[in-house]
C-alpha cells in the first residue's frame, strides 16, 4: 500500500469516528421515581426524542429473562395493547409479535409487527433483547396506523447478592397526526410504565412460564 492510500484510509477512519460521536447525543436525566431513573435524548435529524429507563432490584435473573424471552409471558405488557398475536417463537432466541394498541380519542389505534432477537453473553451473563419492525408479513389494515419506525432494547445484567440491573432504551415514531411536541412531553412515561410493570410481575409470587 502506497503512502497516499494509507493517508486516505486513516483520514476516512477518523472522520467516521467523529461523525459517530456527533450522532451519539448524550442522555439527559429527566426524573427518578420508585427507584427508576428516566432519561431522554434528541435524535439526529429528528423532532422526536428517544428514551432510556434503568433500575436495580433484587430478583432471580432467570425470572427476568423469562419475562422478556418467553412469548407466553405477556400479562405484564402495557394495558393499551388490546391484541397480541404470536407469529413465531423460540424461547430465548427470537419472538415475532403482531400487536394492536388502543389509542385515546381522537387518535387512531396503532398496530405493529415486531421482530425480537434475544442474545445471552455466556461470559457476563448479560441478556439483550432487541426489537425492530418486521415488514411484509402482516398486511396493513384499514382503520389502523402502522408503526414502522421504531426500535427497543432491553439489557439485563446480573449483579452481586442476587440483584439485577435492567435498562430499557428505545425510539418510536407513532405515525399519523401525533404532534412531536406532545409526544416529547409524554415520552418519559413509556419506559417508566413498562419497567414498573416488568418489575412488579417479576417480584410477584406468580411463577414465570
Amino acid at each position: 500500500m502506497n503512502h497516499s492510500k494509507r493517508i486516505i484510509i486513516i483520514t476516512t477512519f477518523f472522520i467516521s469516528l467523529l461523525l459517530n460521536d456527533l450522532a451519539a447525543q448524550p442522555w439527559n436525566f429527566v426524573k427518578e421515581k420508585d427507584g427508576i431513573k428516566i432519561y431522554t435524548r434528541n435524535e439526529p435529524n429528528c423532532s422526536l426524542k428517544s428514551f432510556r429507563g434503568e433500575v436495580t432490584f433484587h430478583a432471580p435473573m432467570d425470572k427476568v429473562n423469562k419475562m422478556l424471552g418467553n412469548a407466553k409471558n405477556t400479562d405484564w405488557f402495557e394495558k393499551e395493547i388490546r391484541k397480541i398475536n404470536i407469529l413465531a417463537f423460540e424461547e430465548n432466541k427470537f419472538i415475532r409479535y403482531y400487536m394492536i394498541y388502543a389509542m385515546p380519542w381522537p387518535l387512531t389505534d396503532r398496530d405493529m409487527v415486531s421482530d425480537i432477537r434475544i442474545t445471552n453473553d455466556p461470559l457476563t451473563g448479560i441478556q439483550t433483547v432487541m426489537a425492530k419492525p418486521l415488514f411484509n408479513v402482516v398486511p396493513e389494515k384499514p382503520g389502523l396506523v402502522r408503526i414502522s419506525n421504531y426500535w427497543q432494547k432491553w439489557t439485563v445484567k446480573p449483579l452481586d447478592k442476587g440483584d439485577v440491573h435492567v435498562i430499557l432504551e428505545g425510539y418510536i415514531d407513532p405515525g399519523g397526526s401525533v404532534p412531536a411536541w406532545f409526544y416529547n412531553l409524554v415520552v418519559a412515561e413509556l419506559p417508566m410504565k413498562t419497567i414498573r410493570s416488568l418489575r412488579a410481575r417479576v417480584l410477584s409470587g406468580k411463577p414465570a412460564n
